[in-house]
């Protein structure tokens, strides 16, 4: 038998990691050039240029001459798919997920969110954990099927295909006579005065309707997240507990953060 593979999914999987690497050290140097790439990945100076324009396209860098400068911040109107948030930070979402999962103790309630972040804390919960977990997302649902020691809950609803999460008057429904210990909640911009904010005014009901069921807030965002503010509030800064992010977080919000009394996890 000749097995022959997927030389598609070979390639995409080669410019994702690609594109996540690129994206790391534009973090740690702050701008970077085209020939030190094509030396460092052994590709092509036209296949770089692919992917910083990819990369500008998403908001992470803008193009200069030669190269690409990190975008620190700015405004963030529409909202990435899926398949593309999974490319971006996916090594910080990693870490995020791990150091959030390690705040999950025996026998409580959980909500987790939907989004690329919170499906990985839903994946780094300790396989023997006895657990309720509330979710209205797929890739979490997913996540937790298999595991005979949680008690599932599924939001059902409308499916939005672009993030496969469920949301509507169903699931607001659903969440009204639940209560949980620990909301994990993810968001597409943060600002400290605007707060955790979203693309998608559904989404932010949903999200509002989740914080009033929880005890305890938990904010999980890789740190290309602070400084963006998208359309639609979710909650204030000083609704949150704790936030979980990765080493790229602006001094100054880590700093703001701390004196409003969040507390903050760097993964």
């Amino acid at each position: 038998m000749i097995i022959r593979q997927d030389t598609s999914n070979i390639i995409r999987r080669d410019t994702s990691n690609r594109r996540e690497r690129i994206v790391a050290l534009l973090r740690e140097q702050g701008s970077v050039q085209i020939p030190a790439l094509a030396e460092r990945f052994r590709v092509s100076t036209q296949t770089l240029r692919k992917d910083l324009n990819f990369l500008d396209d998403k908001g992470i860098c803008t193009r200069s001459s030669g190269g690409a400068i990190l975008r620190r911040s700015g405004p963030s109107p529409t909202e990435e798919a899926i398949d593309v948030k999974r490319t971006l930070f996916a090594e910080e979402k990693i870490r995020i997920g791990r150091a959030a999962a390690a705040l999950i103790k025996n026998d409580e309630s959980v909500l987790i969110d939907s989004g690329t972040t919170a499906l990985q804390v839903a994946r780094h919960i300790e396989a023997s954990a006895s657990l309720a977990v509330v979710t209205s997302d797929v890739g979490v649902m997913n996540e937790m099927v298999a595991r005979e020691k949680v008690h599932l809950v599924f939001l059902g609803g409308t499916l939005r295909r672009k993030n496969l999460s469920f949301y509507g008057t169903q699931t607001e429904r659903a969440l009204q006579d639940l209560h949980v210990d620990k909301l994990f909640l993810a968001a597409d911009g943060f600002d400290i005065e605007k707060g955790l904010t979203t693309h998608f005014e559904p989404e932010a009901l949903l999200n509002r309707l989740m914080c009033k069921a929880a005890s305890e807030i938990i904010m999980v965002a890789d740190s290309s997240k602070f400084g963006r503010i998208c359309l639609h509030k979710i909650i204030e800064s000083q609704g949150i507990a704790k936030v979980v992010t990765d080493t790229g977080i602006p001094d100054a919000t880590r700093e703001a953060l701390l004196r409003i009394g969040v507390e903050v996890i760097i993964a």
